[in-house]
């Protein structure tokens, strides 16, 4: 882990670029000092096409951010390290946000161990062993 989730307003299309955005957050994630496996990194996106934003103006947009996340990290790496991250997806979205007002938001959530369950062919990609 981390599994990331970028859900987006479709009004955002061509103003910024999510596919970068998307690679960013993984190689930020990937670049955890071992803190978090590479192996479980996986970020993804969600364009929303159907929603409403305060008084319903067209021009409102939004991104929220949600990281999934396995138990085990201290809160202060989480403040620091997820912090820095919310940092770096404010100044990817900058010029967009310069475009029209956005609402950004990032929320983690820590998952119980015990209702998780994984089989991963990308640790075996990399030579590393499974995890139950």
């Amino acid at each position: 882990m981390p599994h990331v989730v970028v859900e987006y307003t479709d009004n955002l299309v061509g103003e910024a670029d999510i596919p970068e955005l998307l690679r960013m957050i993984a190689a930020y994630c990937g670049d955890s000092g071992g803190v978090m496996p590479l192996a479980g990194v996986r970020v993804r996106a969600v364009r929303l096409s159907e929603y409403v934003i305060a008084d319903a103006k067209p021009e409102y947009a939004f991104v929220n951010v949600t990281v999934k996340l396995g138990q085990g990290r201290d809160a202060e790496f989480k403040k620091t390290f997820f912090g820095g991250l919310f940092d770096r997806i404010k100044d990817e979205l900058a010029p967009a946000m310069a475009k029209r007002p956005v609402a950004l938001s990032m929320y983690l959530e820590e998952l119980d161990e015990d209702g998780a369950f994984r089989h991963n062919g990308v640790r075996q990609a990399l030579g590393l062993p499974q995890k139950r």
